[in-house]
């Protein structure tokens, strides 16, 4: 289905708040509840002295889910689950991280089949009874992606897949819930989790919906044994629940929301990383990719060896119709020769490290840029290979909210990366199409958050440079109710 912009944003957070949380939470894996006086931070380290920002086996499984959707597969076929079971098999055999289940049923395959491991994960669950881990809903983000038009098809797919390595009902049950969850909060922008209800069994409906009930009465670390799935949805969701009931006066940003939900969610100690994971691609599908921390974005890595700017670029791919064709993201020059002023290329009057401009100037950056913030559309090779750090921001040139789901926080956020990278020793290059707009948006946040001055000192400073540099009224309104200034 064709999705409105709005859409696309909270569908790709599913998938990066997901990888987010995943590794927000990876050092703290196996260690008890965090106390509120020790920060939560994006670290690394930990048992697998995991890199920061690197995502674990949680992110690594869902990426093969994703890879798949981005090939325009079907998850309900079994030719499509007989590649996904190859795929979690060779990433196994590699992986520093994998789920005791899991690695059981990935490592007794007679072959890499659907058939073959439902049968190991059947066999498992009527010899032990115990297959209700976590390690299946911790995997959900893409399900829903591939069926968005469809709730009784992301339903079908989620106890699928979950079945795979997970044959207990209730990690089906769970991945039933959360797979709705998110598909309703990317479609109907609504944070709730007993949507899906109906589409469990009538006779276990009640318990689950009594089992919600109880996550939003207690604090997340209350749901201490959270590697078993019970708990571990519970945990996410009272994390999320708090997150989304805490009062307004607690943040600058609504969007700022969602990082709470995640630091929540790791306090809980225990098999954080999971638990973040799970609760991070709920909290993206409604807050939105936009919303996730650009300078945890700058961070993000892990296996197959991709950037975070590759995963955004994955999702996309697995949100496209197969109709689009050859279209971004998967493009290597996106074509901007029809818009002027591409080529514009100036310094920010009070920070000579950052400079502003249009797409046109990509080919011909000073030598001393080593970080590039594009505020629109790029290809593949569009920006210099030897550019060290990268940051592609959703940001549309249009008013109003069906168009941008966080502007002023996206604003903010992305001024606080561009000082992080200058603090780092980078010299940023910030541009849009024809730095007319976005580009001293931007640039004018910047200015007022780490720069001394007023919204219209900074747009007056950057239109010395950039003499066509006049934002349009939405942006210069959001920038004044967001940073303070008379709205004219």
């Amino acid at each position: 289905m064709d999705l409105s912009t709005v859409q696309r944003d909270r569908a790709i957070g599913a998938i990066i708040a997901g990888a987010a949380g995943d590794a927000l939470g990876a050092p703290y894996e196996f260690e008890p509840p965090i106390p509120i006086d020790q920060p939560v931070l994006l670290e690394g380290g930990g048992h697998f002295n995991w890199a920061p920002g690197e995502w674990t086996d949680d992110t690594s499984m869902a990426i093969c889910i994703l890879e798949l959707l981005a090939k325009g597969r079907a998850l309900g076929d079994e030719s499509t689950q007989d590649e996904l079971v190859s795929s979690w098999a060779k990433w196994a055999k590699q992986a520093a991280d994998v789920g005791v289940q899991t690695r059981t049923i990935l490592g007794s395959l007679a072959s890499t089949t659907q058939t073959a491991a439902l049968e190991q994960s059947k066999a498992l669950h009527e010899r032990t009874g115990k297959t209700a881990g976590n390690g299946s809903l911790m995997r959900t983000g893409p399900v829903a992606l591939g069926s968005l038009n469809s709730p009784e098809t992301t339903a079908a797919n989620a106890r699928a897949i979950s079945d795979l390595t997970h044959y207990d009902s209730d990690a089906g049950d769970a991945c039933v819930l959360w797979s709705l969850a998110i598909r309703h909060a990317i479609l109907n922008a609504d944070l709730e989790l007993r949507v899906g209800i109906e589409h469990l069994p009538e006779e276990r409906q009640a318990r689950w919906l009594a089992l919600i009930d109880e996550a939003e009465r207690h604090e997340p670390a209350y749901f201490s044994k959270n590697g078993w799935v019970i708990h571990a949805l519970q945990c996410a969701w009272s994390a999320i629940h708090l997150a989304k009931t805490a009062p307004d006066s607690q943040f600058e940003h609504k969007a700022q929301r969602l990082a709470f939900g995640l630091e929540l969610s790791v306090r809980a100690g225990y098999d954080t990383d999971t638990v973040a994971a799970i609760a991070g691609a709920l909290l993206g599908a409604y807050y939105g990719f936009s919303a996730v921390p650009a300078s945890w974005r700058l961070k993000l890595h892990g296996w197959p060896g991709i950037s975070e700017l590759e995963l955004t670029k994955m999702t996309h791919q697995a949100l496209n119709q197969p109709s689009h064709g050859e279209s971004w993201p998967s493009i290597k020059h996106f074509d901007y020769d029809g818009w002027s002023g591409r080529f514009e290329l100036a310094q920010l009057p009070l920070d000579k490290g950052l400079w502003l401009g249009g797409f046109g100037s990509l080919d011909n950056l000073p030598d001393e840029i080593t970080a590039v913030v594009s505020l629109c559309r790029v290809g593949t090779e569009d920006v210099p290979d030897r550019i060290e750090e990268r940051l592609e921001v959703y940001l549309l040139d249009k008013p109003g909210e069906e168009n941008n789901l966080n502007p002023g926080f996206v604003f903010a956020d992305v001024a606080d990366a561009i000082k992080d990278l200058r603090e780092q020793g980078h010299v940023v290059y910030l541009h849009c199409v024809q730095s007319q707009s976005r580009t001293p948006s931007v640039a004018a946040a910047y200015g007022v958050r780490h720069l001394g001055q007023t919204v219209d000192e900074a747009l007056r400073s950057i239109r010395e440079v950039l003499p066509l540099g006049r934002p349009i009224e939405y942006f210069v309104d959001t920038l004044k109710n967001s940073f303070g200034g008379e709205i004219k």
